[in-house]
């Protein structure tokens, strides 16, 4: 299956590590109904690719005999992996959507952030944007991170075209 094929919100990896198939939810929940009992009701769900168990809630290996609530009370802290990219973020400052979860970096431009999965938001504060206008009153853009064309000859431009 490919990537670009599923959209973001209904994309599902297989949380084993050896596997981390990309799945559709549509593609996992069809699955497990044929192959296990119960899982549109509990959240359990099957990796079409590797056969592994998992909650599809958690985003983790199925945690028997514990529903998701008590997993999470007596697992309070992320796996290891999710611990080193959570540092590698924050050493890169880059801001993660809390709409998706995708991994968001600031190359050149202005803090206003449109994310693959739609959701529009500030980078500095990460206030959710609204028809297309700020909620909070951090800076639009710092002139550092302004990439300029070199054939530009008006660099003194106002920019008036983005102003309503």
């Amino acid at each position: 299956m490919k990537e670009a094929s599923i959209p973001v919100t209904e994309k599902v990896y297989c949380p084993y590590p050896k596997c981390s198939a990309l799945m559709s939810k549509l593609q996992v929940l069809e699955y497990s109904k044929s192959t296990v009992v119960g899982a549109e009701r509990s959240g359990i769900r099957k990796c079409a690719k590797c056969q592994g168990v998992f909650c599809i809630n958690c985003k983790v290996p199925w945690h028997y005999n514990t529903n998701c609530l008590d997993y999470k009370r007596r697992n309070p802290y992320p796996p290891a992996e999710d611990a080193r990219m959570k540092t590698l973020a924050d050493g890169n400052l880059w801001r993660q959507c809390v709409k998706c979860n995708h991994m968001i970096e600031l190359a050149a431009g202005c803090y206003h952030m449109t994310c693959r999965c739609g959701y529009e938001f500030c980078y500095t504060c990460g206030a959710e944007w609204k028809n297309k206008k700020a909620t909070c009153s951090c800076l639009l853009w710092e002139d550092g991170n302004i990439l300029y064309n070199e054939d530009d000859s008006d660099e003194e431009d106002n920019h008036d075209d983005f102003y309503d």
